[in-house]
Parts: C-alpha cells; sequence; structure tokens
C-alpha cells in the first residue's frame, strides 16, 4: 500500500489523507513528488486521475480522494474506530467533515498554504481582511465550539474521541496558526475554539508530520 503526497510543508490535503491512515493503523509507504512545475504536473496526472494528491495505491486499486481515501480506511480498520459509534455523532461528524471538504472557499483563498505559507513551522502572516473570510471563520467557530459544546466531556477531540473529522480540520488550526487569526473576534469569546485548536496542534502525528517537513 503506497500513499502519494504532495510537499510537507503545504499539502494540506495529503496531511489530512496522511493523518487519516496513521490512525488507521494501516501498514503503508510514503511516496513524495512535486508539482511545481509542468513537467511534474504531467507526470502526476500520469499516477493521478486528477492530477491531485493525496493518492492511495492498494495493489493494483487507485483511490484519488481524500474523504474516499479517509472512507475506505474507515471501513478497512473498523477496530481504529474513526468514526463516532452512535448514528446520531456519526451524522454530524461527516456533515462536518463534509462541509470541511467542500466549503470554506474564501478561506481556503485567501489564508492560502503554499511555498511562502508554510503549514508548519512558526512562519506568521497578517491576516487578510474580507467579509467572505469572517463569514467563513465565524461558522469555523460555530461547528467548534457546538460540538465541543456537546461533546467535550467525552474527550479532547472535537466529538469527544478522535474522528476523521480532527484529521479533516487539522490542516485549519495550521492556518488558523500561520495567519494569527484571533478566534476570539469570530465568535470564540469563552476560548473553546482556540483550545480545540491547540489540541489539533499538538496531537502526536501531526507533530510527526511538521517535523518531518521542517528537516525536508
Amino acid at each position: 500500500m503506497q500513499l502519494t503526497i504532495g510537499p510537507r510543508l503545504y499539502s494540506t490535503w495529503s496531511l489530512r489523507g496522511w493523518l487519516v491512515l496513521k490512525r488507521s493503523g494501516a501498514d503503508f509507504a510514503v511516496r513524495s513528488v512535486e508539482y511545481a512545475s509542468a513537467e511534474q504536473k504531467a507526470a502526476l496526472r500520469d499516477h493521478s486521475p486528477t492530477g491531485l494528491v493525496p493518492l492511495l495505491q492498494v495493489g493494483e486499486d487507485t483511490i484519488w480522494d481524500t474523504l474516499a481515501i479517509a472512507e475506505w480506511a474507515a471501513e478497512t480498520y473498523p477496530q481504529a474506530q474513526m468514526w463516532p459509534a452512535d448514528p446520531v455523532v456519526r451524522a454530524y461528524a461527516r456533515s462536518v467533515t463534509a462541509e470541511m471538504h467542500s466549503g470554506f472557499a474564501a478561506l481556503r483563498d485567501l489564508c492560502g498554504m503554499g511555498p511562502g505559507h508554510p503549514i508548519a513551522g512558526d512562519v506568521r502572516s497578517d491576516p487578510p481582511s474580507d467579509p467572505a473570510l469572517d463569514r467563513d471563520l465565524s461558522r469555523l467557530v460555530s461547528i467548534w465550539k457546538q460540538m465541543r459544546g456537546r461533546y467535550g466531556a467525552d474527550g479532547p477531540w472535537l466529538f469527544g474521541a478522535w474522528s476523521i473529522a480532527d484529521a479533516f480540520f487539522t490542516p485549519v488550526a495550521a492556518r488558523v496558526r500561520h495567519y494569527r487569526i484571533d478566534l476570539s473576534q469570530h465568535g470564540d469569546t469563552d476560548g473553546i475554539a482556540a483550545a480545540y485548536m491547540q489540541t489539533l496542534l499538538s496531537q502526536p502525528d501531526f507533530l510527526e508530520w511538521e517535523a518531518e517537513a521542517l528537516a525536508s
């Protein structure tokens, strides 16, 4: 089994896929690729149907979407309990994960991760000012506060125990850190969202990814 990822320093979707596989307990190899030049992008398209990463190769089969990789891992390694066991809680977890997967366009565009804006390390940039970004950040804080408020007694993660939702929000926490975004200005008056963000950024698997990113 092989997971193809982009540069660890700024490939947010690669981080999500890697975190999920690490948590699943799967035995997998990692292949890192670059996609800055036209030649590198063309080479990636030879392996990835979409020309994007991450890409999971399982035998002769290829899984190329991060959420699909996560669902495959959850079904293949049920002992890892990667979604909440309760059907209603699981529905909430899937809902916010899907929202993160397809939404938050302003946060992605205006607080992008790239060579000058790394996931890893303590390099900081001033946050941009934009009404659409403010709406995304308010929604982010609302999700984090609501779910931590309902399930915080069951553990430190968004739904108490760790779930795929936490993997999907980890790169968002890195964006908030990098762009020095004050979540209290977006509804986090009690610090619940900020505390959850720190939980994500302190998770051992993320720290391993960050250390390897800074060493590369």
